[in-house]
This record gives structure tokens, C-alpha cells and sequence, in this order.
């Protein structure tokens, strides 16, 4: 992590908060995949796109475990990750699932 974060010092501003995410997300996969897995049981999440799995952890992480941040911009962020580096419908698929995630815990509904 270190050393990807020295590599793109120049275009990473807040390094901190990139090493929490990842750790986060790292130590809470398992229960992120159950997650994303009971909203989209179509698509097990070992089944999706390594980036499109990625970029599902990461948002389902940050609406999760980082209630400062607005849930509009991270999914808005998830969206334009996935039009980057995703596939075709990555953004729509991925906008969906967070779009559940996010309707679920507001509603309090567990998986």
C-alpha cells in the first residue's frame, strides 16, 4: 500500500484516508461480500469483475463505516470508477447494487 501510495504521490492528495479505506475494507470483506452477495444473488461476487468487485467493496465500505461522507457522492464516485475502469454496464450494475445498499440500511433492513 505504501509503496502504490509513494508511486502516485503526485496525484493522491488525501493518503490517510486511502490507507483507512483500504484497511477497512480489507479487514471487513467478508462481510461486505455477504452483503453485496444477498443483493445481487444473480451475480456472486467471486463471479464479478476483479474492478467491478473492487469498486462494490469500496462503496459498500465508505456507506457502511463512513457516515461523514454523503452517500450521493460515494456512490457518484463508485459510478465514475466504474465508467473508467469497468466494463460496459459496470456503472449500472454497480449503481444498482449501492443504490439497495443504501435503501436497505436506511430502512434498517438487514441482509
Amino acid at each position: 500500500l505504501s509503496r502504490k501510495i509513494l508511486r502516485y504521490k503526485d496525484t493522491v492528495e488525501d493518503r490517510e484516508f486511502i490507507k483507512k479505506l483500504v484497511k477497512g475494507v480489507n479487514k471487513s470483506v467478508s462481510e461486505i461480500d455477504a452483503l453485496l452477495n444477498s443483493i445481487a444473488p444473480e451475480r456472486p461476487i467471486v463471479d464479478i469483475a476483479r474492478m467491478d468487485r473492487m469498486v462494490l467493496r469500496i462503496g459498500a465500505y465508505e456507506l457502511l463505516y463512513e457516515p461523514q461522507t454523503p452517500p450521493k457522492v460515494i456512490i457518484n464516485e463508485a459510478i465514475e470508477l466504474a465508467k473508467a475502469f469497468g466494463g460496459d454496464n459496470s456503472s449500472k450494475f454497480i449503481n444498482g447494487v449501492l443504490g439497495t445498499l443504501l435503501k436497505n440500511r436506511d430502512e434498517g433492513v438487514s441482509p
